[in-house]
């Protein structure tokens, strides 16, 4: 949504200045300047993939025009669940998760919680940490499991990001190409008269504006949009983890999600209070 609002100012702010200052519009259309820029950056774009890589673009391109939910609703949900699977670990111990962890679908604890139980990665995370701890009943390492984890979402995540970037990158260079050559067309026309040879310039100078609008107008927020997006599920996921560590290392399950709640961006941080009859009344 923020993504196409931004577009719309981007596309409007340019319409509305031209147009204030009596410029013609046909000059600015030229279909094989687009093209020559367009098709070059995604044909660069396109060689420099791998066929997994280029996977992970095409998944992500759903995230840029949606958003990752982050919400107090959803921290407070998440630490409901962590708490409920806390205290049937602290009452009956670590041994009592064990089907819960091992099939998440069937469990009673997060059939509980359907919005956040549907997040498959996020079920997976916690159910691969806390089956290790149930195998292994050592803590020592845990941390470093989730930081591995979380690195890996992370880079991951951030693939499709930079490539796209990378591409808004190199527009302008595309657009000087699309120049020189409409230069290289006016040099052509040097004994047509100026009205005409001032058409010619004018059309080759498109191609530098068209390449550096899509570059910081249109691709370019593009890129920043996934980055954006994968930071934000950065925050989720390590707010988890803390109270998973907590919890591990022997806390209350009062103290570990407390331990994830001090982990959640200040915009979507709910009280101590508001998170303690949450997690009582669930």
């Amino acid at each position: 949504m923020y993504l196409l609002i931004g577009l719309i100012v981007v596309v409007g702010s340019i319409f509305t200045g031209y147009t204030l200052a009596h410029g013609q519009w046909g000059i600015l259309f030229q279909p094989a300047e687009f093209i020559i820029i367009l098709g070059c950056g995604l044909g660069a774009f396109f060689g420099s993939q791998t066929k997994y890589t280029f996977g992970l673009i095409m998944k992500s391109l759903k995230h840029l025009f949606a958003d990752p939910g982050s919400s107090k609703a959803r921290y407070l949900e998440t630490l409901a669940l962590l708490y409920a699977l806390f205290t049937k670990m602290h009452r009956e111990g670590v041994i009592s998760i064990e089907s819960d962890v091992e099939k998440p679908e069937s469990s009673a604890i997060f059939s509980k919680y359907p919005s956040i139980s549907k997040d498959t990665k996020l079920v997976y995370f916690i159910g691969d940490t806390l089956r290790v701890y149930l195998t292994t009943g050592d803590p020592a390492d845990i941390d470093s499991l989730m930081d591995v984890d979380m690195d890996t979402m992370r880079e991951e995540g951030m693939l499709p990001a930079h490539s796209v970037t990378h591409m808004a990158e190199s527009l302008p260079g595309m657009g000087i190409v699309a120049c020189v050559l409409g230069v290289v067309l006016a040099m052509s026309k040097i004994t047509e008269p100026p009205d005409v040879l001032g058409h010619y310039i004018g059309a080759a100078l498109v191609g530098t504006f068209f390449g550096i609008l899509c570059c910081y107008g249109l691709f370019g927020p593009m890129g920043s949009k996934l980055e954006n997006y994968v930071s934000e599920e950065h925050f989720y996921f390590n707010a988890v983890k803390e109270a998973v560590a907590a919890a591990i290392r022997g806390s209350t399950p009062l103290i570990a999600v407390e331990y994830g709640r001090r982990a959640i961006p200040y915009p979507f941080r709910p009280s101590f209070p508001e998170m303690e009859e949450k997690v009582r009344s669930s």
